[in-house]
């Protein structure tokens, strides 16, 4: 069975072809049988106004297919979330399957957002206690309670950033699901790179990104920086000179130069609230996000020893455009 449109509708035009050749033929026999004067030499200008039609026909044929091949770019344009609508006039047996498309798409869109917003509304709802929950640690702290104070403020730590993480799930289920988040990297991790300099100044860190400007993912910005923000805060906390942020192989890559992560450890920091040296600041949740979100948007993060003597951090995300090898270095 042939499954392709295209042979389909040449195998048709082949037969039909054929079909009116050995009528053709049949009737030219007859001609010549009982015309005796008509000349096999005398086929020669019809022949070639039927070979000039039969090319005439081929060419229709490639111009008939062009929308269909116009319509898979533009497809890939919505999966890459460049595009949010299929555009562009089809033939009249396909446009109203591209109107259909069009508006299970806007359906769809819609739904996505409001479920964001759903979720936002309760993250919202939830902040608002857990704030005042936070001052009333404050007071204690203030009036002597330092214990109730501490541990008040540890679950109020735990439950916010159970927020965020939940929050940050829901954002990644829909966008992986819509295919229209697109994120630039280059811009998130600078920005990023910044952030984290004036945070770890007392420590003159060396933060180095090398990352092509025109590098763009399929995941909402907040989510991004959410990962990247993590894998380098984390290498920040324990490198002792450099953090090195780079892309090679699809994939962004954090080195850190502190004492990395035992082998048989690393894939057990990917599990929520699972830490390496408990006197550390932190909740544990950190990898454990990133790891999580990465899977949601159809990505993975990947952990090893670096080069330069710590961890090395391997995060792979779907990529919405192919970026150029050049590279751009800011500290």
């Amino acid at each position: 069975m042939l499954r392709s449109l295209r042979s389909r509708l040449i195998l048709a035009s082949v037969l039909w072809t054929g079909g009116l050749l050995m009528a053709l033929h049949i009737f030219s026999m007859v001609a010549i049988h009982h015309l005796p004067r008509f000349r096999p030499g005398q086929l020669g200008v019809p022949v070639s106004i039927a070979i000039a039609v039969m090319c005439a026909g081929v060419v229709v044929l490639w111009f008939s297919l062009k929308p269909f091949r116009r319509l898979r770019g533009t497809l890939a344009a919505v999966r890459a979330g460049r595009d949010r609508q299929i555009a562009g006039s089809y033939p009249t047996e396909v446009q109203p399957l591209i109107d259909d498309l069009n508006t299970l798409l806007a359906d769809r869109e819609k739904a996505v957002q409001r479920a964001l917003t759903t979720a936002g509304d309760l993250a919202h709802g939830l902040k608002t206690p857990l704030a005042l929950l936070r001052q009333e640690s404050e007071r204690a702290e203030v009036s002597g309670h330092l214990e109730i104070a501490e541990n008040l403020a540890q679950q109020v730590d735990r439950m916010t950033r159970q927020i965020d993480y939940q929050l940050a799930r829901a954002r990644a289920a829909a966008s992986g699901g819509s295919g229209n988040a697109r994120c630039g990297a280059h811009e998130s991790a600078h920005a990023l790179a910044r952030t984290l300099s004036k945070l770890y100044a007392g420590r003159a860190l060396n933060i180095v990104v090398e990352i092509p400007a025109d590098l763009h993912f399929r995941v909402q910005r907040e989510d991004f920086d959410e990962m990247l923000g993590n894998l380098l805060d984390n290498a920040c906390k324990w490198a002792r000179t450099e953090v090195r942020l780079h892309y090679a192989e699809s994939a962004l890559i954090t080195d850190d130069d502190g004492p990395g992560i035992p082998e048989d450890l690393r894939t057990a920091v990917l599990a929520r609230g699972v830490r390496i040296d408990q006197a550390a600041p932190g909740t544990g949740l950190g990898l454990a996000i990133v790891h999580e979100l990465a899977d949601l948007y159809g990505g993975s993060l990947q952990l090893c020893a670096s080069p330069s003597g710590g961890l090395r951090a391997i995060l792979r995300l779907p990529v919405s455009d192919t970026p150029q090898p050049l590279g751009s270095r800011a500290k």
